[in-house]
């Protein structure tokens, strides 16, 4: 993880938290308009949100450690840490 350039991880850590924001809100939207059974709404926002965080945390987690939270990123980002 340490091989990548500060850019490159900024990058990769910028897209996985639009990408997994746009998946929450996007199956939560989905999930409202396609039932009014609210534990079925949920089952699907969570297995969405699961498969992406797989998706997300399988691709950019060697690049950037995979936070996708940016407060986490930027205390490690002061702190130097990988």
């Amino acid at each position: 993880m340490s091989g990548f350039d500060p850019l490159r991880r900024f990058v990769a850590e910028a897209l996985g938290t639009g990408l997994l924001v746009a998946t929450v809100v996007g199956s939560g939207i989905m999930a409202e308009t396609l039932t009014h059974d609210t534990a079925l709404a949920l089952l699907g926002n969570t297995l969405a949100t699961g498969a992406m965080l797989v998706v997300l945390i399988t691709i950019l987690g060697p690049i950037s450690g995979a936070h996708f939270n940016p407060a986490v990123s930027l205390v490690f980002c002061l702190n130097r840490s990988p």
